[in-house]
């Protein structure tokens, strides 16, 4: 119906009566505001009423209850006045109504305050009363103190600290004052919102939205509560995240069929009796005459005003038989020109106060104001099958709820209901199949969340839908307040969930749930590998640097030239290599040439020694310090040897994030948007706050926008990526270019992101614990994150060495057997060149021992010359003359004696020997014996040294 042209309906029950008489006649008239019959049903609740009673007072045989009707108009108060000074002159005893216009029963309850005519009121209170209240106005309506403490008790018992009051008119502060300063009291928050004049309520839902409340209270009539919760549901703010507790007793009449999500917590106010004997009937009528006139709408049930004007007509009934008993009841005109007043209307006001009965609308009861108390209000909540009462408020009791009811309709929430979960792409956590294209839904996403998300559903028994966020971030605050990404879906209730790598932080925290971490991690510094060159043919040589080697090879010069002089130096190392011919020749030399010198070194070097032994002090001490230092340097080449060839050496001008912030010329930064960013940039820590002033002010930016662009950056420029360990270690096992510096930064959490206030959280707690349990995350973490190509470090120092290693040794092998061959040759030309001056050192040496043998045998080894031994130490000139063995003679050795057949034999081996030496090389004081031959004729024995008779040859080509 229109705003002004609709009729208001007044009902005035004036009755007539006289005390004692047998046919007690009560003719009413009533003006009612609801003329139409598909409206709020008074008109037949009238009838009802008038007809229940009139049967009641038909069995006693006293009285009829008639009714007359008048009408006028919404909230005109000249209509109005003019109404009442028609009806007051008829006679009345009392005034019921008006139940919906404000303005209207403000100026019935003047009047007849002024002619002292009870008032029935069954409207809501809409202004605060004044403070010289009449006392002939009754409210069969719940007070807004009531309903403020009501609400105040609802909001303590959701522990809702946060809530946002709408209020359809100006006078909605004024109705729920106590409900205002209940907040007041303790300090909660409380925004309050009017609707405009164009009464579109979606802008301020967005605002709602945005300031991030979950708990909404709801103060205007049921039509424009409907208009209300129509427009939350286009902005998909009826969900379970939001809370609305309207403060309408007609709560029961909101049309709520249409809501798509049933575990939308709405909460509302009822104050029907539905044990009341008549209501069952009461509702059938009502509904019977909706269908016969009222086919085009749907009927939701009977409207609060119709039941309490239902109770008006029988509190005021039974009031005037409590009257009627006492004393005579006069029924008298009166006129709104005259000052009088009716006599019995304070006494029948007084015993309507005192009128206790249970009606459509509970326990009816008034207090001394003229007030309800002493009743009920049923809190009901709107389910899955429709309302059900979940507790109740009692204006003397307080607030009793049924927790059991409660927890089952939350704890149900999950069972086969569908969420939305919010997500971003990113590897391994959320990835696109490579066959995407070709599915549809939820198949076309692959990786670690989507694994766990699958693992919770099957707990848990939900249904999910993934969607990627908008604007593809994982969120922050924006200046203005609102959050972006994942967390600012999450926050506006378009998702349920948010699956990803989330990070938990205080300042998330703050505006949306997290549920237990799933994952631990820590910030870390990622960069590229900057790898010395590969081990390659000559790796063997990279132990040393080429510093050491050079100066081992000036070492090795060195030593042997202090050791070829040194040896010149002392008298130690000149000896006679041949002492038997010490009195004959003067013979003196020393072992360390200039070659042995040379080649003495090599042999401690390479740990094999040589024969050339030192016999002075100071040349072995030249030995035993080149033998120190060659063991100290074969012992770290040997160490790292193995590490040079089979671990490739990285060259990192950073090591620690200390060393990254304390530089300049390697680049660092985060995602932008992500937790890394608000790490830094909330840390108290003076080097994370050095780093992020320099982060924040460098330019071009250092922020990535994702994690793909930060490794690019890492690999194509001198940048260093901070970003989640657990994503570094998954990068890094799949690019062997990349590399970890230092430990982690910090230490947190990845966890699934809910709407603040969410119903289901503990239920996703609970099945995360039993994943980590049953080790189902860390097997789905080995699933995406093993598998990459580069090695471990094990597999670095497990690995064998191939030809790429040490490749070269076999290239220095090959070429000194080349240059070995070479010398050789050189070495056969030039003997074939300058044959006549080769030294045949086998015939010297064997000439020299068998002249030995013969002419010094030892007579101490003769078992030895028994047994073919020919091994005879050189026996000086003293022992020849001490033993006479200067003469041969006959065959016998040393002495004369018996022939000896083996002397015998040996001079004639020596003989040949002899002959078969074509050259002879003997030292150069004893030049008489080079070149010697033995005559053929000789064949008898040597009769002495000085008597051997040698045959001289000469050679042109041989020097002298």
């Amino acid at each position: 119906y229109q705003h002004l042209s609709t009729p208001l309906l007044l009902l005035s029950v004036p009755f007539q009566t006289r005390l004692n008489s047998e046919h007690v006649c009560f003719v009413p008239a009533a003006i009612l505001d609801d003329p139409m019959e598909c409206s709020r049903g008074e008109r037949l609740a009238i009838t009802l009423a008038k007809e229940r009673i009139n049967r009641v007072m038909a069995e006693a045989e006293r009285a009829r209850l008639e009714v007359d009707i008048f009408e006028l108009l919404r909230d005109s108060e000249y209509e109005t006045a003019e109404t009442m000074c028609q009806i007051l002159p008829k006679g009345v005893v009392a005034v019921l109504g008006p139940s919906s216009s404000p303005a209207s029963g403000s100026i019935i309850s003047n009047i007849c305050g002024e002619k002292e005519v009870p008032h029935v009121k069954v409207a809501p209170e809409d202004f605060v009363k004044v403070q010289f209240q009449r006392l002939t106005t009754v409210n069969l309506h719940p007070s807004n103190t009531d309903v403020s403490v009501a609400v105040a008790n609802i909001l303590k018992f959701f522990n809702s600290t946060t809530a946002c009051l709408i209020c359809a008119k100006a006078e909605c502060l004024l109705n729920l004052e106590k409900l205002l300063r209940q907040f007041l009291i303790s300090k909660d928050t409380l925004s309050v919102r009017m609707l405009d004049d164009t009464h579109d309520p979606t802008p301020l839902l967005k605002e709602v939205r945005d300031d991030k409340t979950s708990t909404i209270i709801i103060h205007a009539n049921i039509s424009m509560s409907r208009i209300i919760l129509h427009k939350a549901l286009e902005l998909g703010m009826v969900s379970a995240y939001y809370t609305y507790i309207f403060t309408n007793m007609e709560f029961p009449l909101l049309q709520l069929d249409h809501l798509e999500d049933d575990r939308v917590n709405i909460l509302g106010f009822s104050i029907f009796n539905l044990s009341h004997p008549f209501f069952q009937e009461f509702g059938d009528s009502l509904n019977r005459s909706w269908q016969e006139n009222c086919d085009h709408a749907p009927y939701y049930g009977p409207a609060l005003s119709s039941a309490l004007l239902f109770d008006s007509v029988q509190a005021v009934v039974s009031a005037v038989h409590e009257l009627n008993r006492s004393q005579e009841i006069a029924v008298k005109p009166l006129s709104c020109g005259s000052a009088q007043i009716w006599s019995h209307g304070t006494s029948l006001m007084n015993y309507l106060r005192m009128v206790e009965l249970e009606g459509l609308s509970g326990h009816i009861e008034f207090n001394s104001k003229g007030q309800r108390y002493n009743y009920a209000l049923r809190v009901l909540q709107h389910g899955k099958e429709g309302f059900r009462q979940i507790g109740q408020w009692h204006s003397e009791d307080g607030l009793t709820m049924d927790k059991r009811l409660y927890s089952v309709n939350t704890s149900e929430g999950l069972l086969n209901t569908t969420l939305i979960v919010t997500t971003i792409l990113e590897n391994p956590y959320v990835m696109l199949k490579p066959n995407h294209q070709d599915l549809d839904g939820n198949d076309r996403y692959e990786g670690f969340c989507v694994d766990m998300l699958q693992e919770l559903s099957e707990i848990l028994k939900f249904n999910y839908k993934i969607r990627l966020v908008a604007d593809g971030v994982y969120g922050v605050p924006e200046a203005n307040g609102t959050w972006t990404g994942m967390v600012g879906e999450l926050i506006t209730r378009k998702a349920d969930l948010a699956v990803a790598g989330l990070t938990i932080t205080a300042e998330r925290e703050k505006v949306i749930d997290f549920s237990k971490p799933f994952m631990t991690l820590g910030i870390s510094i990622m960069y590229r590998v900057h790898m010395s060159r590969k081990p390659g043919y000559f790796s063997f040589l990279d132990p040393f640097s080429p510093g050491v080697w050079l100066f081992m090879l000036l070492a090795y010069l060195t030593v042997s030239c202090v050791l070829f002089l040194v040896a010149r130096l002392t008298p130690y190392e000149w000896y006679n290599p041949q002492p038997c011919l010490k009195g004959r020749c003067n013979l003196l030399v020393n072992q360390y040439s200039l070659g042995n010198s040379l080649w003495f070194p090599v042999g401690g070097f390479m740990q094999q020694g040589s024969t050339i032994a030192p016999r002075a002090l100071s040349t072995r001490c030249v030995s035993g310090i080149w033998w120190a230092f060659t063991l100290i340097i074969i012992s770290s080449y040997t160490a790292n040897l193995a590490a040079f060839l089979t671990v490739q050496r990285m060259d990192v001008p950073i090591e620690s994030v200390d060393d990254l912030a304390d530089q300049t010329a390697i680049e660092y930064g985060t995602i932008h948007g992500g937790s890394s960013m608000t790490f830094f940039q909330n840390s108290r820590y003076q080097t994370y706050q050095r780093m992020w002033n320099y982060m924040y002010s460098k330019q071009p930016s250092v922020f990535v926008k994702s994690t793909e662009e930060g490794i690019a950056r890492v690999l194509n420029s001198n940048y260093a990526f901070l970003l989640e360990s657990t994503m570094n270690e998954y990068y890094r096992q799949r690019n062997c270019n990349l590399t970890q510096i230092g430990g982690l930064l910090d230490t947190k959490g990845y966890g699934i992101g809910m709407p603040i206030g969410s119903v289901y959280r503990d239920e996703f707690e609970l099945a995360i614990l039993q994943l980590q349990e049953n080790n189902r995350l860390e097997i789905l973490k080995r699933k995406w994150w093993e598998g990459g190509q580069c090695p471990k470090e094990e597999d670095h120092r497990a690995k064998g060495l191939g030809m790429e290693n040490i490749g070269g040794i076999f290239v220095v092998l090959v070429c000194g057997l080349i240059a070995a061959i070479f010398m050789a040759v050189l070495e056969f030309i030039w003997a074939v060149k300058h044959s006549g001056a080769t030294e045949v050192s086998v015939c010297e040496e064997m000439v020299q021992e068998l002249r030995s043998i013969v002419l010094c045998k030892d007579n101490f080894h003769s078992r030895r010359r028994r047994s073919g031994v020919i091994r005879t130490r050189p026996i000086l000139p003293e022992e020849r003359r001490t033993r006479n063995t200067m003469a041969l003679s006959n065959g016998k050795l040393c002495g004369g004696g018996a022939p000896d057949p083996v002397a015998q034999r040996l001079a004639q081996e020596a003989a040949l020997v002899v002959r078969g030496c074509t050259h002879i090389r003997v030292c150069p004081e004893c030049r008489r014996f080079q070149g010697l031959r033995p005559r053929p004729e000789t064949g008898s024995p040597v009769q002495s040294e000085e008597s051997l008779d040698w045959e001289k040859t000469t050679n042109s080509s041989e020097p002298e």
